[in-house]
């Protein structure tokens, strides 16, 4: 893998080598392995390395096809010996990923692209066509920003140089800190009018004409996956899910897996133990990181993850986050921040995080992400009682609804009004209580971003996909938005990869009943009858991880009048915003210990420090404001109210 950054002027005259030099500097950490360059026909094109396996030691990137055109590759693809024997061996075995993805791009075009499984962002600058495609896998796991004006597009891995050598300032993009606010904004938005992010499973084809946008792949509704008996289904999601692990364990440097004592990290670490000891391995070393609060009478995390160093024979490095800072919102002025994700200076937390990959020379970092949201981990029954009504299985329907009250000790009709809401747009079915705005935003600003604040929920059509599978799109979306939003971290570079976000295995779970996967009583009921035996039985037979932490609320109670000035700032740069009168009675609730949304208060502040730190460099210059009920196209721009500004 590694960090890309291009720049293409139309009409064809020489890009800056100054600035291409400034922009490699800011790459510089993101990829310490070496710099490779392309300088052509209008075209600067930068590509540095960040090695995590033997092949990506031999590339040679921006890599040059037979037809002209320019390849800068940032990934991992799992697929590569299937790719090479489609392609009858040319280019050989011993190519590397980017020049294989060269050769299919040459071979298939634009369709090479539903054929790339792995984690990746892919630019190919084609001077015969005079065409631009940046491109994303499926699910968005990399980054991959743009903008266009009339003389040039220029490309970037990271914002910064996107952002640092524009020479201009910017508009705000509201809806961006709306969806902030709540479940993440949409993929493809940026804080910054005029910067775009490509969306996941999708190409942009850029000519001096114009762009376009294209899905190359999407989940297939009519996959249908059906046996005979429960260990036909349990076999399946061994296979699947170990080769989602073994694809993401190919590194040739220690890889590190973070080991919360929850289900998701303890099978990937279970399972990638197994895949080890039978030889199939390409990692010299698995470790795992894990972390406590013996102040937290709630969080309990360690009887979890020693059980599962105990299996392994192995104790794994430990953070005690007891003493983070992480909720100080600490300023660093010398540091950019792109956006609200990365405001502040490094928690102790994450200090010791970067010690402990230095230490142990790890490059590739494994994640739990996802896996409660795609294996059942909510144990509603909802998604199944809605197949049933949306394909009239009355008597299925009818003996369902008696168990799942039996076992949620409620009335079935309640249980049958959960799963008809699903189908009523939100004016009449409401909005659920974790989708609701903060009660501090005033009414008019939660009215022109009603969808961003409460997730961008998809009505669940009647007609059509089973509507379990709609489901699993939506929530698959929000899954999107988090990696879209998630920043890259260069203290020290590493690689995250989410063995529950692998295409093959998503195919399956969205394949099989729901039945499969939640059952009265036994929620991600699929899992835990697979895995049992890899994983200990007191990991799979745990209750749901699910607490309540005092720390937040301790830190609010000993730094509210700072909170309250940055939320203050905030305000007047976004005038019309917060409700101020209710922000401080929510500030005073938490001093009184009553439970507030900490999350959302958190998200704020962070905003707020954000906001504050571009707008003193002069990055704003008005915020996108946009009218209730208007498309999302449609915005007029506001003066950004700000000191800085107004001097």
């Amino acid at each position: 893998m590694g960090v890309q950054f291009g720049r293409w002027n139309f009409d064809g005259r020489p890009v800056d080598p100054d600035y291409l030099q400034k922009a490699g500097r800011m790459l510089a950490p993101y990829g310490p392995d070496g710099e490779g360059t392309f300088i052509k026909d209008g075209a600067g094109i930068l590509f540095r390395g960040f090695h995590t396996t033997r092949e990506a030691r031999n590339e040679n990137q921006p890599t040059v096809a037979a037809s002209g055109a320019v390849l800068t590759w940032d990934g991992r693809l799992d697929n590569r010996a299937e790719l090479l024997g489609e392609l009858g061996g040319i280019p050989t075995a011993r190519a590397t990923d980017a020049e294989t993805v060269a050769a299919s791009h040459e071979e298939w075009g634009t369709d090479c692209l539903a054929k790339l499984l792995g984690d990746w962002a892919l630019a190919i600058w084609s001077p015969r066509d005079r065409s631009l495609l940046l491109a994303k896998d499926f699910a968005g796991t990399r980054h991959l920003f743009y903008s266009i004006d009339r003389e040039q597009v220029t490309w970037s891995t990271i914002l910064d140089p996107l952002v640092l050598l524009a020479g201009k300032s910017f508009t705000l993009d509201e809806e961006y800190i709306a969806g902030w606010l709540s479940f993440f904004p949409a993929t493809h938005l940026t804080p910054y009018v005029g910067i775009h992010s490509v969306p996941p499973s999708c190409f942009a084809r850029i000519t001096p004409q114009g762009k376009s946008i294209h899905k190359y792949w999407d989940f297939d509704a009519k996959k249908r996956i059906r046996y005979r008996t429960d260990g036909e289904y349990e076999e399946h999601f061994r296979q699947a899910f170990g080769e989602s692990v073994k694809r993401r364990l190919r590194s040739d440097s220690p890889v590190l897996a973070e080991l919360s004592g929850g289900m998701d990290s303890s099978s990937i670490v279970c399972v990638a133990d197994e895949i080890l000891a039978q030889g199939r391995r390409e990692t010299p070393r698995l470790d795992t990181v894990s972390y406590y609060n013996d102040s937290e009478p709630n969080w309990n995390e360690k009887p979890y993850f020693t059980k599962v160093e105990e299996k392994r024979g192995r104790t794994g490095f430990h953070i005690d986050v007891g003493a983070d800072d992480s909720l100080r919102f600490e300023r660093d002025p010398g540091r950019f921040e792109a956006t609200p994700g990365t405001a502040g200076k490094p928690s102790a937390s994450a200090r010791e995080f970067a010690a402990c990959l230095l230490s142990q020379g790890n490059r590739v970092v494994l994640s739990g992400i996802g896996g409660d949201e795609v294996t059942g981990g909510v144990p509603t029954p909802a998604p199944e009682l809605m197949d049933f009504l949306a394909r009239a299985r009355f008597r299925q329907l009818a003996h369902q609804l008696k168990v799942w009250a039996l076992e949620k000790k409620k009335p079935w009709f309640h249980i049958l009004f959960d799963a008809l809401r699903g189908f009523l747009p939100s004016s009449l079915a409401g909005v659920r209580g974790a989708l609701q705005p903060a009660p501090w935003l005033r009414e008019e600003f939660t009215g022109r971003y009603r969808a961003a604040l409460s997730g961008y929920p998809a009505r669940v059509k009647l007609l059509g996909p089973l509507p379990s599978f709609q489901e699993n799109l939506s929530t698959f979306e929000t899954l999107r938005r988090q990696l879209a939003h998630s920043a890259r971290s260069p203290e020290p570079v590493h690689a995250k990869r989410y063995p529950y976000l692998d295409r093959d295995l998503l195919e399956f779970l969205y394949g099989v009943p729901r039945e499969q996967l939640v059952r009265p009583g036994a929620r991600r009921s699929l899992m835990r009858r697979a895995l049992r035996g890899i994983v200990p039985d007191r990991i799979l037979d745990r209750k749901r991880k699910a607490f309540v932490v005092r720390g937040p609320m301790i830190v609010l109670a000993s730094s509210g009048d700072k909170w309250m000035e940055t939320v203050r700032d905030m305000n007047d740069m976004l005038p019309n915003f917060l409700d101020m009168t209710a922000f401080s009675k929510a500030i005073e609730s938490a001093h009184e210990g009553q439970n507030v949304s900490m999350i959302a208060m958190i998200r704020l502040l962070g905003a707020g420090i954000w906001l504050k730190q571009g707008a003193d460099r002069g990055l704003f210059r008005e915020v996108a404001v946009r009218e209730a009920g208007e498309n999302k196209q449609g915005w007029q721009g506001r003066p950004l109210r700000s000191k800085s500004s107004a001097s």
